[in-house]
């Protein structure tokens, strides 16, 4: 559904448009969960998104031309030509246009991401939930913006009739409604992913990220449903709980246990897909004593709650 930027839904409606100046403390808007949203646009200096607590979806940033600048918590990144950057939800974050660049030319798409795309995207961890890629082989970038095109295309598609033509979007917004259309646009998105994450170098692990905290983030990501405190994981990368809390938060932009909420819930959705588990043993598993807080947390983060995402995504009643 091709839409102007004032005609989004709820707080999509400001969605990177941007602006050159928030005198508010609230940030720009960010579409909420469960929405797949895109647009392809050329922006001029002073273009900028500040959003000073995150986003409740994943953000992928494709650039074509021109350059920009994005930082997610305590990391940051410039992106030209052939570059797809990515920012996990619920970490505060901002764009803008390269200072000294003319323009800023680029492709996005804010969505709940696959969970089978984590394993594609964890080579490229720059710290605090960004994934840089930016090795992408020239060979993939046509290949990539026809996928992006027509990702839009599927977005707009009504299923009533055929699908939209996937022609540049001259700076159309594209909202995706209904089932086929957004799993149609996801498709097209994991194309994308998959082109850029494959054919690029991986780069050498981010160079200001503390090993201890590297390692407690490894031990999170590797049984996120394990009964861990800050206290265990201090205590696994020998530090204080006080200070290992200050490192990890001041270096990921994020508290350990935000961290681990975020781990549980990717675990509890991976599980969802390729599962028939139970709700209630999905929540268990993922570290979550109580299904009715796993529930609306579950929902916070992904727009829909177990049992409908479950749905959505193939898996098997439960």
């Amino acid at each position: 559904m091709p839409v102007g930027a004032d005609g989004l839904p709820g707080t999509a409606e400001r969605e990177d448009t941007g602006s050159t100046g928030n005198a508010g403390n609230a940030g720009d808007p960010a579409p909420p969960p469960g929405l797949v949203v895109l647009g392809h646009f050329d922006q001029p200096p002073g273009y900028g998104v500040n959003r000073p607590h995150g986003s409740a979806s994943w953000l992928f940033t494709w650039t074509t031309a021109g350059r920009g600048r994005l930082w997610q918590g305590g990391a940051q990144t410039s992106a030209g030509a052939g570059d797809l950057v990515v920012l996990a939800p619920g970490v505060p974050h901002g764009y803008a246009v390269e200072p000294g660049a003319r323009h800023w030319r680029f492709w996005w798409a804010h969505c709940q991401a696959r969970p089978s795309w984590a394993a594609w995207l964890r080579p490229y961890d720059a710290g605090a939930g960004m994934y840089v890629v930016t090795s992408a082989p020239a060979g993939v970038h046509g290949r990539v913006g026809t996928a992006f095109r027509r990702m839009h295309a599927d977005a707009r598609w009504t299923g009533t009739e055929a699908t939209p033509d996937a022609s540049p979007p001259d700076g159309q917004v594209a909202v995706a409604h209904g089932s086929a259309a957004r799993e149609l646009a996801l498709c097209a998105l994991e194309e994308i992913v998959l082109l850029t994450t494959a054919a690029a170098r991986p780069a050498t692990p981010h160079p200001g990220l503390d090993a201890r905290i590297r390692r407690a983030r490894e031990l999170i990501d590797a049984d996120p449903g394990a009964p861990h405190t800050v206290r265990s994981l201090a205590g696994g990368v020998a530090l204080s709980p006080s200070r290992f809390a200050h490192l990890f938060s001041r270096q990921l932009g994020q508290s350990p246990m935000r961290a681990l909420r975020e781990a549980r819930l990717r675990h509890a959705a991976r599980l969802l897909e390729s599962t028939d588990l139970p709700v209630e043993r999905v929540a268990a598993a993922s570290g979550f004593v109580s299904p009715f807080h796993f529930n609306r947390a579950f929902r916070e983060r992904y727009g829909a709650p177990p049992g409908a995402y479950r749905t959505m995504h193939g898996g098997s009643p439960g």
